[in-house]
């Protein structure tokens, strides 16, 4: 049975028609002219779609983001990769059902898969927690991003959390320093990441996994720091004023990317991407495999550097401060001079170390 949101009335009465002309039980069979109503029918509700989803406003994204129908993590890690291998477990407290992480293959190419689940259905909602981490799931992608770090392996992550668990024992359990020390791991990884917002991307739980070298969306997710529904609580004392609170957030892909916090936006079939999850799949996938692509050339300094200036450059553009006079610290070095410097600076401490070596011989002969 479809799910239809509240701006799709139309859209249902117009496919229960559809249904009923090519039930088979209803009809000997299908004269041309049921054939002809069937194509007239499919056409007018390929119409409506078009005409809704290209003027949908932040509100009715949001609810589109949220479809019960729309393909999760767990659709995709299943039908892009191939070995996946499931891990678990923090190694301090528990294990997180709410994220699934695990090694796995991408044509050929070994990942680090990283998927926040929200689950299928009623029961699977409850064991995933509704894709809010608690901080064993943080503490879980940090053990993994550090050992997909050692051996050179890209990291792909998979967003979709309303945000972290707000819970008293998540809390507890020292929620707020396990977001900080996976943000923190994310900015140190010498390795590609991408992060890919397939529904909605809220607050620290999402953005703990999502500080990557290419932070991407699909057409109809969003990504912000809080949900609507919390910010007209707190700005207009009012949670019915959604609308009002979307439009001010700036949520839409469209609107983060013209902001330039995300890289990418990768394009949904017509009526969302619970419509066609095949052609959703082929887009992912040519979206990741351009973005592997794109790094593979690098050596891990350009790597760290790219995603540094890339956070370092948001919001500068359209500040205070011309693009103009922006610093050179924000602009890719590849010279070879400045790849040599960088790595003086990385190796710094071994050189203190030989310097201080180096001259207590030279006191030391000099006091012979």
């Amino acid at each position: 049975m479809k799910n239809y949101l509240n701006f799709e009335s139309e859209i249902k009465d117009l496919e229960i028609k559809l249904d009923k002309l090519k039930d088979p039980f209803n009809q000997e069979g299908l004269s041309e002219v049921d054939t002809q109503n069937i194509s007239k029918l499919q056409n007018e509700i390929d119409d409506k779609l078009k005409n809704i989803y290209s003027n949908l406003d932040p509100w009715q994204t949001t609810l589109v983001a949220r479809h019960e129908d729309r393909p999760k993590a767990k659709h995709f890690i299943d039908n892009l990769f191939e070995d996946f291998t499931l891990l678990s477990g923090d190694r301090f407290y528990g294990e997180d059902l709410s994220v699934i992480c695990g090694f796995a293959k991408f044509e050929n190419r070994s990942v680090l898969v990283i998927g926040q689940e929200k689950g299928e259905d009623l029961e699977s909602r409850i064991e995933r927690n509704f894709g809010m981490m608690r901080p064993e799931g943080y503490r879980k992608t940090i053990r993994l991003m550090k050992l997909a770090n050692k051996f050179k392996i890209p990291v792909i992550s998979f967003i979709d959390t309303p945000g972290a668990y707000p819970g008293v024992g998540a809390e507890e359990r020292g929620q707020a320093e396990a977001i900080a020390k996976s943000i923190e791991c994310c900015m140190e990884l010498t390795v590609p990441t991408i992060s890919i917002i397939i529904g909605e991307g809220g607050s620290g739980g999402a953005i703990a996994l999502a500080s990557s070298n290419k932070v991407i969306m699909l057409e109809n997710s969003i990504y912000s720091v809080i949900s609507p529904e919390g910010c007209a609580t707190i700005l207009w004392r009012d949670p019915k004023k959604t609308l009002e609170a979307s439009k001010a957030m700036k949520l839409s892909s469209k609107d983060l990317f013209d902001l330039k916090i995300i890289d990418e936006i990768i394009s949904e079939p017509l009526g969302g991407a619970h419509r066609d999850k095949d052609l959703i799949l082929d887009n992912v996938r040519n979206s990741i495999r351009k973005n592997l692509d794109f790094f593979s050339n690098m050596d891990k300094e350009e790597i760290l550097l790219q995603r540094k200036n890339k956070f370092l450059s948001i919001g500068r553009n359209q500040g205070f401060i011309p693009s103009s006079e922006m610093s050179d610290n924000l602009l890719m070095k590849t010279n070879v001079i400045n790849k040599l410097i960088n790595k003086i600076f990385y190796f710094k401490k071994f050189l203190i170390y030989i310097l201080f070596f180096v001259l207590l011989i030279i006191i030391f002969f000099m006091a012979l």
